[in-house]
């Protein structure tokens, strides 16, 4: 069925593919926060395992929101591990780190998807894509936040 909402066939695609990859960056970054929440040993274990599992559950809505986005841009979201891996520039983790590594893995993780969402945030506004844009300034606000909660986390008193 052919889908006419404002964007053509070839912009739709476009926006999409960049959307996968910003998927397939969250959906890594939510399984490597999940990791950290279930094996962080420290001192400060309640408060960061806590602390962990806010971020992944905020990780969580996000995914569902960008596939979302896809299928409204008429294209398939990617939904495998496979998928996820090949597309992913984050890089994996086997959570065995000492707490603050796994913090600013995250952070590090945050920091880059905050780079890659003001490099789609113009690219989407320059083809039209309001709605896109919407989502993307949105996300980008909750990264930074996320981004700057994790390094509050690595301040020493």
């Amino acid at each position: 069925m052919e889908i006419y909402i404002g964007l053509s066939d070839s912009v739709r695609k476009q926006i999409a593919q960049s959307l996968c990859l910003f998927l397939a960056d969250i959906y890594v970054l939510y399984v490597k926060t999940q990791n950290f929440h279930w094996n962080v040993i420290d001192s400060r274990f309640s408060s960061l395992q806590l602390f962990f599992e806010k971020q992944y559950k905020m990780l969580a809505k996000a995914i569902d929101e960008i596939a979302e986005r896809i299928r409204n841009l008429g294209e398939l979201a990617p939904g495998s591990l496979k998928q996820f891996l090949d597309m992913t520039s984050l890089k994996e983790s086997d959570g065995n780190l000492s707490a603050d590594e796994m913090i600013q893995e995250l952070l590090k993780d945050h920091e880059s998807i905050c780079r890659f969402l003001r490099e789609r945030i113009l690219l989407v506004s320059k083809l039209g894509d309001e709605g896109t844009s919407e989502i993307l300034i949105r996300l980008l606000s909750t990264h930074e936040k996320s981004a700057w909660m994790l390094r509050s986390q690595l301040l020493e008193s």
